[in-house]
């Protein structure tokens, strides 16, 4: 029974190592962790798929305030520039029971959602804090993390960050001023 036991508990142990190393694996500067899950349109968002487009990946959940807060922005954001080379998933921390509510959320937003637990790959590992949002470059490198803690999600630290990425013009970078996403 107690080698039972232990054995138990060190597969417990091992999954907790494996996913926190998962999520340690996230660091800015380096290759975008691997992400595939399918949309809750039923259409599969592959990370490595979007490769030659900025790609934003908002970790987020339908009861956690500073994440409906910082929707708009992403939403505006997304709108404005998904034409420029610019993808999007937002991906929900909720439960799957609360698909509907998730379903619900989404309906006002223009980017696709999916569900985390519906995730085939998720080589972010499970976020420690929501919401976590990550931009990935063109070239599927890491180039930023926002958290409400850290660096929020706005208007101004978009722009600021994800602009650059963009094909864009210099000129185009210089005529945007804050307040102009919609």
């Amino acid at each position: 029974m107690r080698t039972r036991l232990w054995f138990a508990g060190a597969a417990v142990a091992a999954v907790i190592c494996v996913g926190g190393l998962a999520f340690a694996s996230v660091t800015v500067g380096s290759a975008a962790p691997a992400l595939v899950v399918p949309e809750l349109d039923g259409q599969t968002f592959d990370l490595s798929a979007q490769r030659g487009k900025v790609v934003i990946v908002n970790f987020w959940a339908t009861w956690c305030p500073p994440c409906r807060k910082e929707m708009p922005a992403l939403d505006a954001f997304y709108r404005r520039y998904h034409g420029n080379g610019l993808e999007m998933i937002g991906v929900s921390a909720d439960r799957p029971h609360d698909r509907s509510d998730v379903i619900k959320v989404m309906q006002s937003l223009s980017y696709p959602a999916a569900m985390l637990d519906d995730a085939k790959v998720n080589d972010f590992g499970p976020p420690n804090e929501l919401p976590v949002t990550f931009v990935v470059d063109s070239g599927g490198v890491l180039r930023a993390e926002f958290t409400p803690d850290q660096t929020p999600v706005t208007e101004k630290s978009l722009t600021d960050t994800v602009l650059p990425l963009l094909p864009q013009t210099s000129a185009t970078h210089a005529s945007l001023k804050p307040g102009t996403l919609q």
